[in-house]
């Protein structure tokens, strides 16, 4: 006799295709922890009845999370959830942007084992050159122009990651000590990146769309006598940390701003997690002026250590010539990966599984922080709540001290002295369940508050 599933049947709302639909809640109900590893799924039929819907549509739904890893069909048996998501500990660290895992154990070992009888032996025993395989630039070309990159293959320089290819960018254009002019708040990872490298900072005021044309054009000004060589170090979709993300009026302002002042754009494309064709990238609007960075790991999978730098046609060879003195070419096994799953789609599902994830997560935030003024994207991991910094420093101590990490608040200011800051909460790392004890513990800590030694609360 078979065991009942223990899954109630439901679809996400909305107006997507059904067979989306219902591979976004079976996905939600997975990754949150409600459907347990070896838990049975509703046979097709039963499922298609239960919800007024097309057998194929459930069909399609099934193979979509088969394919992903989450469910595994059995024949003779039925379907079954393969994912487990069991970790728990005390502290719920809210302080590491990473994505959730939607990358299954069975999804992974299928792969390995068909790119095992694909991969280019040459291709792990010989050296690559110094901007990576002529293939594997093609390969990330076509990626990158799905998310409306121009990148032409010869223009492609491949790292190891993103942080990689933010240094190759800024050693480029700045080498040792030029002025990176970037927003008020910025990628922690940069700033350590900049101030490890001597390169001072200069901040850029921002608004609800990121950095202000106005105040860059400023700043500018300021610096135009300067001996330094410059570059604008911007983050134009999803900014981190303040989800901030640019028009198109926006984007062409800053590009504009520029042009004027002859400083090239390094353009951090990281957290870009779709193309919207109303919004291109900075790239798109001039590609002699922009270094495109991108990573896999911020819109695949956190594990896949593969980086990306558009370069101008001026700045190609000034990168070999990098590279040459220290290469930073991932392994080819992570490109053979990629390969596989652009082949049979796995790498769209991860993407809309991932989009899909973060709408849900960001949703969930705002509810239990509801009333504060917190700042938020649907297509984003993380959300900001701006503060005094003083009160930032306090939230994050009380936080720390109720079992919650978040960003210590001093990464993340180009200006060492603003005072102001915020708190950035970054929901992809823990469970969703953490996530959720988490956010329910930061939203009895108000701005200011601090705890005594005796565990009671003071302002």
């Amino acid at each position: 006799m078979r065991l009942k599933s223990p899954w109630l049947p439901r679809m996400t709302d909305g107006e997507g295709h059904a067979s989306d639909r219902l591979t976004n809640a079976i996905s939600e109900d997975i990754l949150s922890g409600h459907l347990q590893g070896g838990d049975r799924l509703p046979a097709h039929r039963d499922l298609a009845w239960k919800l007024d819907i097309g057998v194929g549509t459930v069909t399609k739904a099934y193979a979509a999370l088969e394919r992903r890893g989450l469910l595994r069909s059995v024949k003779g048996r039925g379907t079954f959830v393969s994912a487990t998501r069991s970790r728990k500990g005390a502290l719920v660290d809210l302080s590491a942007n990473v994505l959730p895992l939607v990358l299954g154990n069975r999804l992974l070992a299928r792969s390995l084992s068909a790119i095992s009888r694909k991969i280019d032996s040459d291709h792990v025993n010989l050296r690559p050159p110094p901007a990576g395989h002529d293939e594997h630039r093609r390969l990330l070309g076509r990626w990158l122009e799905q998310l409306g990159v121009p990148a032409a293959p010869d223009r492609i320089i491949l790292t190891g990651g993103g942080q990689q290819a933010l240094w190759l960018a800024f050693d480029i254009l700045c080498g040792g000590r030029g002025l990176i002019i970037t927003e008020r708040f910025s990628y922690a990872g940069a700033i350590a990146l900049a101030r490890y490298r001597g390169h001072p900072l200069a901040a850029v005021a921002m608004d609800d769309q990121g950095m202000c044309p106005e105040d860059l054009d400023r700043v500018l000004q300021e610096q135009r006598d300067s001996p330094r060589r410059r570059l604008v170090y911007v983050t134009p979709d999803t900014q981190n940390p303040t989800t901030r993300t640019m028009g198109r009026a926006r984007r062409e302002a800053i590009v504009r701003v520029c042009r004027q002042h002859q400083v090239p754009i390094v353009e951090d494309g990281v957290y870009s997690l779709g193309a919207d064709p109303a919004l291109p990238p900075l790239v798109a609007f001039a590609p002699d002026g922009v270094f495109h960075v991108s990573s896999l790991s911020k819109s695949l999978s956190p594990g896949l250590r593969l980086g990306v730098l558009v370069a101008p046609e001026s700045g190609v060879a000034k990168a070999a010539e990098a590279l040459q003195a220290l290469p930073m070419t991932a392994s080819p096994v992570d490109y053979a990966l990629l390969e596989e799953w652009f082949s049979n789609g796995v790498a769209q599902d991860l993407r809309s599984a991932l989009r899909a994830e973060a709408g849900r997560r960001t949703a969930l935030a705002q509810g239990l922080l509801k009333g504060r003024a917190l700042v938020s994207h649907d297509a984003a991991f993380h959300l900001w709540l701006p503060m005094p910094h003083a009160e930032a420093l306090a939230f994050a101590a009380a936080a720390l001290a109720l079992g919650v990490a978040v960003t210590p608040p001093e990464t993340v200011r180009a200006d060492p002295d603003d005072s102001e800051s915020g708190i950035r909460l970054c929901l992809g790392g823990p469970p969703t369940e953490d996530v959720t004890r988490g956010l329910s513990l930061l939203a009895g800590v108000q701005p200011g508050q601090r705890l005594t030694s005796g565990g009671g609360r003071s302002e």
